[in-house]
Formats: structure tokens, sequence, C-alpha cells
């Protein structure tokens, strides 16, 4: 397992970089800053040596006094710089992080069906949030610590060689050495931090997936299971974060030691330039301040470095989705879908979710302007696929599905999901209000408009009896209203959406009799002037289709009206003895 940070880098790169003058400004106030805080080692020379030039009283009062406003004025100068670059930090890295999540937002939900129901979605919002939160912590690291060390070794060299080049070797040699050790240890241990950020995303997903079914695990009295599950990859990551934390304390205590050697090998080396007459009190003072605020600075490199590939590790899951190629996109130069009439056409249709399991081969079907159109088969047998298929949820691997002579394939997503409406088995709605689920089939429609279709729906009338009417929220996924309110609402949305393809996908087998009896009437309303395509197991509700066609084996097999498919044997006749027989008197 490896990490490569140039992506992550180029990603926030394009997002920093958006505010290039709050950015150059707040690099030039560091630069300010650390070089200024060099100057108080040198003050502090001028303050000793002021002791060794001979002069007393007055005079050696006024010139350490003269060195004392210096060192006032140039703390005074550290303050208000400081104060500058934490307004301009504090300026960037809200927005910056806020734009990668919305970028991280935007771009997930141009995935495909596919991608969400292979990932959960407690570790996609876990990964989103990661990212932004990562930057945050990369950022820090460079601006508050990278950037300040380099400058302060640097500065450091350079005012050692003025006093003597032995020094600023001596530093040189050191400061390579500790900085290629602490990169070397936290790239070994970056391996470890990756799997920590693995098993942070899996314990997130496994945390989403069991309270999403809080109801399953009381129905099915789970809660110890589930609860061993939960702790046992905490566990795994409670081990592995003991684990990093400890390579962690190993590396600071051989980092203090490196700090140590060059303390004593510096002051062993000043004692004899001192005993030849070569340095001077101030120059003690000088060494010692310069190698304190040096190590005040270098004190957790380590945990900089280390900090800083644990960011890179934390923003790696998200950048990965970022790089993943979209599974359906729009080609180059695509239109907009136009329907006009509304004709449908499956030609030589061939597609399987894994290449080694087809699910239709050279499947045919043409479906006429405004024709209603029933697809029956036994489970499995390829109908919802079909659906998914036109939605362009999937593209087929062989074929062409057009609409009104258009390949849905070199048209946009967008236009074509627009002109179709989509009612599923298990419509999931938004923890919003009724008003702003409804309202999501056409969101400029008016108050008047979400009613009326509302009232076509059959859902007004339980609306109008809750404490808060259309401004109830309806809880994750519409879990407050019952599945079959929650189907009249999904119902009146897409009544709202008004679109000239109709899809039906076992949309009223959540609804009891009463409320079937009441759709009914709202879906024929619906239906008038729409090309329209309904999946339903329950075969009397699909009797006065204008066309009834058999799926088995992801191919069509059969097709009519229902009083000519009974006629004859067939799988159609045979489904329809078994619900008449066995449920019906």
């Amino acid at each position: 397992m490896s990490l490569s940070i140039g992506p992550t880098i180029k990603v926030y790169w394009r997002h920093v970089r958006r505010y290039p003058v709050a950015l150059a400004f707040l690099l030039i106030v560091l630069v300010a800053l650390n070089l200024l805080n060099l100057v108080p080692a040198l003050l502090n020379k001028q303050f000793f040596d002021a002791f060794t030039t001979g002069q007393t009283g007055a005079d050696l009062a006024s010139t350490l006094i003269s060195v004392l406003v210096w060192i006032v004025g140039v703390n005074f100068g550290l303050w208000l710089l400081q104060r500058c670059a934490d307004v301009t930090n504090n300026f960037i890295q809200p927005r910056v992080i806020i734009d990668l999540e919305q970028t991280a937002f935007e771009h997930l939900l141009d995935h495909s069906y596919r991608f969400f129901t292979d990932n959960f979605a407690g570790s996609l919002v876990k990964k989103i949030h990661r990212f932004g939160r990562a930057f945050e912590r990369i950022m820090d690291q460079i601006i508050w610590k990278l950037v300040q060390i380099f400058i302060s070794i640097i500065g450091t060299i350079v005012i050692f060689y003025l006093r003597s080049p032995l020094f600023a070797a001596i530093l040189s040699g050191w400061a390579v050495l500790f900085v290629v050790v602490n990169i070397i240890v936290a790239r070994w241990k970056l391996k470890y931090d990756l799997v920590r950020a693995e098993l942070d995303t899996e314990s997130g997903g496994k945390l989403a997936d069991a309270v999403s079914n809080a109801t399953t695990i009381q129905q099915f009295v789970g809660k110890k299971f589930e609860a061993a599950r939960f702790w046992e990859v905490n566990s795994r990551w409670r081990k592995m974060v003991s684990f990093t934390w400890n390579l962690g304390s190993v590396n600071d205590g051989v980092q203090a030691g490196f700090m140590f050697a060059l303390q004593g090998v510096a002051m062993y080396v000043a004692i004899n330039l001192y005993v030849q007459g070569k340095m001077t009190l101030g120059d003690f003072a000088l060494i010692q301040t310069a190698l304190v605020a040096l190590f005040m600075r270098l004190y957790d490199f380590g945990r900089v470095i280390r900090d800083l590939y644990d960011g890179f590790a934390d923003a790696k899951e998200m950048v990965d989705v970022l790089e993943l190629p979209f599974e359906i996109t729009d080609k180059r130069g695509a239109k907009k879908l136009l329907v006009k009439k509304g004709e449908i056409s499956f030609k030589n249709v061939s597609f399987g979710y894994n290449l080694d399991r087809p699910i239709m081969e050279d499947m045919n079907l043409d479906i006429k302007a405004r024709e209603k159109i029933a697809f029956v088969g036994p489970s499995g047998a390829g109908k919802s696929t079909v659906i998914k298929l036109l939605m362009r949820f999937f593209d087929v691997t062989k074929g062409s599905i057009t609409i009104d002579g258009q390949d849905i394939s070199k048209v946009t997503q967008d236009s074509l999901r627009s002109l179709v409406s989509l009612v599923p088995q298990d419509s999931l709605l938004f923890h919003r209000t009724i008003m702003e689920n409804i309202r999501y089939g056409r969101r400029e429609a008016s108050d008047k408009e979400v009613i009326a279709a509302s009232k076509k729906a059959h859902c007004h009338e339980f609306i109008a009896e809750l404490p808060l009417g259309y401004s109830t929220k309806v809880g994750e996924r519409g879990v407050k209203l019952s599945g079959g309110e929650r189907q009249r609402v999904a119902i009146a949305r897409a009544i709202l959406k008004n679109s000239p393809i109709l899809v039906l996908d076992e949309a009223t087998s959540s609804l009891d009799s009463e409320s079937e009896a009441l759709i009914q009437d709202a879906l024929s309303e619906l239906m008038k002037s729409k090309t329209v395509i309904v999946i339903a197991h329950r075969l009397s509700t699909i009797m006065q289709m204008d066309r009834i066609v058999v799926i088995e084996k992801g191919d069509v097999i059969d097709a009519g009206t229902h009083a000519e498919l009974i006629k004859h044997e067939g799988t159609y006749k045979k489904l329809w003895s078994i619900q008449a027989g066995g449920f019906l008197p």
C-alpha cells in the first residue's frame, strides 16, 4: 500500500489558487515574520557584548536601553505580523475547505448508480468531511510549521556563518541529517496511517449501516450482534492508532537526542573558540538564543511530518474518488433530448452487470408514442434492468435505446432524466418538509401547483391532518410517513414533474387496497397523453394496459393485451393462474 501525494497536492492547489492575492500576502507576511524572528538573537549578542566594551554608568545604561528598545520594537513587529498572518489565514482556509467539500459533493453526485450501490453512504460522507479537514491539517503544518522551520534553519545557518564557518558547517550537516531521518521515518510509518484511515472509513460505514437499519436490528434482536461487529472494527482501529502513536513517540525520543547532541557540540566548539579569543560573551548568548529558538521550531518536526502525511492519508480516499472515471458520461457534443411523440425503441440490446453474467442479449422492443405498456415476468427476468437502461443508470454493452429516434447515449443525461418520470417501488424522500419533497419534481412550482398535484395523488387528505401540514418534515428517507403515504408523496412529485414519458416500477405495491384504488384514478389521469411503462407483479393492476410485454431471462418472449395473452399457454397465463387461483376466490 502506497501513497502518492502528487494528486492530492494538485487538487488542493487548484482550490487554493482561487485566492491569489490573499495567498501571496500570507506568504510575504510569513517570510517577514520568520526573518524578523531571527533578530532577537542578534540583539541579545549586542546586549551581552555591551558588558565587555568597558562602558560604565550612564553610557552602559544608554547602550543597554537602546538595545532593549530595539528588542521591544522587534517583538511588537512580530506581534503585528502574527496578527496579519492569522487574519489572512482565517480568510483563506475556511473558504478553501468549503470549496473542497463542495467540489467533492458535486463530483460524487455525478458518479453512476453502480458507484452508490457499491459504497456505504456513511463512508462517503466521512470521506468528504475528512477531505476538507485534511486540507486544514496539511496547510497548518506547511504554513505554521514547515515554512517557519526552513526559514529558521537557513537564517540560523547564515547568522552562524557570519560568526564562524565551522558553526555553519556543523549546523548544516546536522539539519540535513535531522530532516532526512524524520522524512524516512514518516514515510515508513505512512503505510500504517493508510490502514488507520481505511479502518476509520470502515467504522463509519458500519455505523451508518446499523443506524439506518435500527428498526431491523430491534425487530430481529440484533443489538449485541451489531455492537460486536462495531467493536471488532473499532478494536482494529484502536490497535493501529496505538501502534502509530508509539512509532511517533520513539521518533520523538530520537529527535530529542539529535538536539541534545547538537547543543553539546555547539557549546564545546564555542568554548574552545572563546579560549582562543575568537568569540565574545555575546556570541555565547547569540548561539544559545538561536539554538533555543531553532529547537522550539524543530522540537515537533517529526510530528509535523507525520501529521502532514496523516493529512495526505486522510485525503487519499476522496482524491481516489475524484480521480475515478465516471462510468456514465455525456459524450462530447451531446445535445439535449427533444421529445415530441415519446416513441421508445430497444434495438439488439445486450447488457450484464458483470461481463461474465449477461442479463439480456439482443433484446428488441418498440413502444409506440403514448402507448401504455406493462412489463411482466418472474423475479430476476430483467424488468427493472430495462428501466435502469432507459434512465441510463447503466449503459448497454451492445445495441441502442432511442427515444423519438435519438440515441439516449448521445444526449445529455440531465435532459433524458428531466423528460422521464420514474416512480420506483420504494421511493425515498429527503429529510425535508412535504412541500419541499413534492416540489422537487419541479422546483420552480408554486405552492398552489404543489397542492394541486398532491390532491391528484390523494395525499392532500393525510397531509392536511398533520399538525404542521405541508411544513411537516418527513424524517430521514421519509421514515416518519407510512409506506403508502411516502409512495403517494412520490407520485405527487411525478405528477408535478409532468414528463412526457412515465415509468412506474411497482409504484402501487406498498399501498393498501383503498389507497391503491384512489391512486389508480390519479394515475389514469396522469397517464393521459404520455408514453407509459409499468412494472407490476400484481397482474390485476395492468389489465387495462394497451399492451403487456412478457420478459423472461432478459428477452421479450410474448406480447399482447390481457385478453390475448390469457388465451394461450405461456408464462403470462401461468402467472395469472397462480395469482387468480391462489389469492382470489
